[in-house]
């Protein structure tokens, strides 16, 4: 059991590069973002992309959709939007005498939500129940998603003027809160070569299909977790209920999100095992938007705050195979 497993996440791992290679066709550099994304999608959370305008946000979302030859949807989050916009609605057909479901465009495999945070709360919460459940109920008629369903989330860190805030229900739904960051100077001396002529994303063609990836996100929660392991990642949770400066810690939600992002994580790696550098390295992504200061800046940032967390809790030394 244990060599199939290594067979097959050295397999997960070869299919996941061939993904990320295609995307560097659109994409320059920022692989380390690009595979906590896919850790999100193989633990089949969410993401928030949160980071300033015409960093390739959009991008990387229509990158992966191609990549995956999967239903790609866009919703552009404005004040006036409305919910039905987002799960469709009902239309009464004259021609048929009966009222007819339109459906939204969630209803497709990969859903960019582009600027999430200017949209109304209403509006906001209609993406609640399928973010967790993959479902929406118009009417009372409920209608499954379909899989795999990856929604990406953007909003604008810097200008708040004209939005409104995601509560903290709503954010503790996403995965990882992620940020591209601005290209280097080669890398924006790349971009510039790639794009001067022609866009690389239209000619884009699919390695990978969504059962694949459904068969993916299964064989990620076969990953071995050690007592020790899965003890450390508690403790570091617990660890956020407990500290002074945070008035809300990470909630069981979390710390299951966080133990299936970090199976995902060393499958990426080509791993059939967890360590604690998987934990570590996906602390912040995974745990950094779940908690709340008392205020903000007090104690530090979320990022200072987890790291010093990760300080303090004693990492595991023993062997993390079966």
């Amino acid at each position: 059991m244990n060599m199939d497993m290594q067979v097959e996440t050295a397999e997960l791992a070869k299919k996941v590069m061939a993904i990320q290679n295609n995307i560097s066709k659109v994409i320059v550099g920022k692989e380390a973002v690009f595979q906590k994304l896919m850790a999100a999608f193989l633990a089949g959370g969410n993401v928030l992309l949160e980071d300033m305008p015409g960093t390739g946000k959009t991008k990387l979302a229509k990158a992966l959709a191609a990549s995956l030859d999967a239903a790609f949807g866009r919703i552009q989050f404005t004040p006036d939007l409305l919910p039905s916009d987002v799960t469709g609605l009902n239309i009464f057909r004259q021609d048929k005498g009966a009222f007819e479901f339109t459906p939204g465009p969630v209803f497709c495999n990969i859903l960019l939500a582009d600027e999430i945070n200017r949209a109304t709360p209403r509006t906001q919460s209609s993406l609640l129940e399928c973010m967790e459940e993959k479902q929406v109920t118009v009417d009372g008629v409920t209608r499954s998603m379909e899989r795999p369903f990856f929604l990406i989330a953007t909003q604008n860190p810097v200008e708040t003027t004209g939005t409104y805030p995601l509560p903290e229900a709503q954010i503790d739904r996403f995965a990882m809160q992620l940020s591209m960051g601005y290209p280097t100077m080669q890398e924006e001396l790349m971009i510039i070569d790639r794009y001067q002529t022609e866009d690389p994303l239209e000619e884009l063609k699919p390695v990978c299909s969504c059962e694949e990836i459904l068969q993916m996100q299964q064989l990620c929660r076969q990953v071995y977790v050690s007592d020790g392991v899965r003890k450390y990642l508690v403790q570091i949770v617990q660890a956020t209920r407990e500290h002074s400066a945070l008035m809300m810690g990470v909630n069981p939600r979390g710390t299951l999100s966080y133990l299936h992002c970090v199976q995902a994580y060393a499958a990426i790696k080509g791993r059939e095992y967890v360590t604690p550098d998987d934990v570590k390295e996906l602390c912040v992504p995974v745990l950094g938007h779940r908690i709340v200061s008392y205020r903000t800046g007090q104690g530090g940032t979320a990022q200072e705050i987890l790291h010093g967390i990760l300080d303090t809790v004693p990492a595991p030394t023993e062997e993390w195979t079966r």
